[in-house]
C-alpha cells in the first residue's frame, strides 16, 4: 500500500485543481480510500493513472527519395 494523500496534495502532485481529483473520484475514474468523511487517494493510484494515459512517440516513417 502507498502513501495515502489528501485531495489537495493529489492535485498538488499531478499540478491540477482539487476539482479535477473530486470529478475522477466522481466518475470513478480513479481507485479511493473512504475514512468517514475524508477521502484518500494512494501515491500508486496517481502513478497508474498517469501511465494510463501516456502516450509514447512514433517511429518516423522513412520518405521515399523518389518524387
Amino acid at each position: 500500500m502507498g502513501t495515502l494523500l489528501t485531495v489537495t496534495e493529489a492535485a498538488e502532485r499531478l499540478g491540477t485543481r482539487p476539482r479535477f481529483i473530486r470529478r475522477l473520484i466522481a466518475e470513478r475514474r480513479i481507485a479511493y480510500v473512504k475514512l468517514g468523511a475524508h477521502v484518500r487517494i494512494e501515491d500508486t493510484v496517481l502513478d497508474d493513472f498517469i501511465d494510463s494515459g501516456r502516450v509514447y512517440p512514433q517511429m518516423p516513417r522513412r520518405q521515399s527519395l523518389a518524387r
